[in-house]
């Protein structure tokens, strides 16, 4: 369990959630939730829509400042919004145990791939 910041705490589900749904599922399910939060015109999250439905993540509290920096920490490519790839990218990378596990895997395909 890492603390977000004021009374805010976020429960790592996601491993429970891939060993249960598979990785597959476990996209979809990331797919949805990226569905949710965006704005429906330009299909990406932008900060609009990120803070018009925040509660949906339990996250209404959060000041402007902090709802900006979720999105610039997933933004990869500069336009102030998120795309799908990139959410689900953030997403990943917010858990520490996916991303120990993604480390492993890739390390097992690299031995893989040169054997």
């Amino acid at each position: 369990m890492a603390a977000l910041g004021r009374d805010f705490v976020f429960e790592d589900f996601f491993p429970s959630m891939v060993e249960k749904l598979g990785s597959e599922g476990f996209l979809n399910e990331l797919k949805n939730g990226f569905r949710a939060l965006m704005d429906k015109e330009r299909e990406v999250i932008t900060f609009e829509s990120l803070k018009r439905n925040s509660a949906l993540l339990g996250l209404e509290g959060m000041s402007d400042d902090e709802l900006m920096c979720m999105l610039r920490e997933g933004d990869l490519n500069g336009d102030d919004c998120l795309n799908e790839k990139e959410f689900c990218v953030l997403m990943v990378r917010l858990s520490p145990d996916l991303m120990e596990k993604s480390r492993m895997w890739f390390a097992h395909s690299i031995e893989n791939d040169v054997m």
